[in-house]
């Protein structure tokens, strides 16, 4: 704690404690959905309890990083600081607060039913980008990559691969479809599906060319100040496998119908 590189190490630490209970809370449903039983009911069961562990590993970040910026700040202003790092990292804690606060009953009371679920999903989803795009951005943009960087990196993808498995199981109960038979045209999603796990794979293949179509330009790069997670791309594989899965519903006979 005497030195700033010890203080972030600390952060860093604080972070790779918190990260599996944040997975294990943005998973939990979906793995119920998509595997019914005695495990993924007891992951249900136990969701509120990941998500205040990761909020209680996440507050004891918050001291080290607090400890950064007010006994280290030449340090911090002059390897650290970033704007746009400020306003997630703000927004992300201000999720985390609300959500915690709203886990409880008292919580919970101050909202309508339509509110807690809009507000738990997009701060479920606004943490689980920040954490997840740390690790992209260990493997593909930092050279000293090291194994924990590859296994929260495709555990997080994991994660929300599952997720997106689960809305899609749910569409497709909801299709007249018989959902066991694959469609010539359900190829077209597949391919596209395949090739956003490729570009998840390869980031460092094609990572530095986006950032440079999207940043060199000035009517782009505006956003990078102040908009979260801007230019998104460690996000572009995702949306490519989302995409894929929105045309495996589209092409099937009868969805427009």
């Amino acid at each position: 704690m005497d030195t700033a590189a010890g203080v972030s190490a600390m952060i860093q630490f604080s972070v790779r404690c918190a990260v599996p209970f944040l997975y294990l809370a943005f998973a939990a449903s979906s793995v119920h959905t998509l595997y019914p039983g005695p495990l993924s009911q007891w992951l249900l069961r136990n969701r509120v309890i990941f998500g205040l562990s990761f909020a209680a590993a996440m507050a004891w970040q918050l001291i080290f990083i607090l400890w950064l910026v007010n006994i280290h700040t030449t340090h911090y202003m002059d390897n650290v600081y970033v704007l746009r790092d400020v306003i997630e990292g703000v927004l992300g804690y201000g999720f985390l607060i609300v959500m915690t606060l709203t886990s409880f009953k008292f919580g919970r009371r101050q909202l309508s039913r339509k509110n807690w679920k809009a507000l738990h999903k997009t701060g479920i989803y606004f943490l689980w980008a920040y954490a997840w795009s740390v690790y992209w951005y260990e493997l593909y943009y930092y050279s000293d990559v090291q194994i924990i960087d590859y296994l929260y990196y495709w555990l997080g993808l994991s994660a929300l691969c599952l997720r997106i498995a689960a809305w899609f199981q749910k569409q497709q109960r909801k299709s007249t479809n018989n959902p066991s038979l694959i469609k010539p045209t359900s190829f077209i999603g597949y391919a596209v599906i395949i090739s956003g796990f490729i570009a998840a794979s390869s980031g460092s293949s094609w990572s530095t060319p986006a950032h440079a179509f999207l940043l060199d330009n000035p009517l782009l790069s505006f956003p990078e100040l102040y908009l979260p997670y801007y230019p998104f791309v460690p996000f572009l594989p995702v949306f490519t496998i989302i995409a894929g899965a929105w045309l495996l519903l589209r092409l099937e006979p009868g969805q427009n119908d």
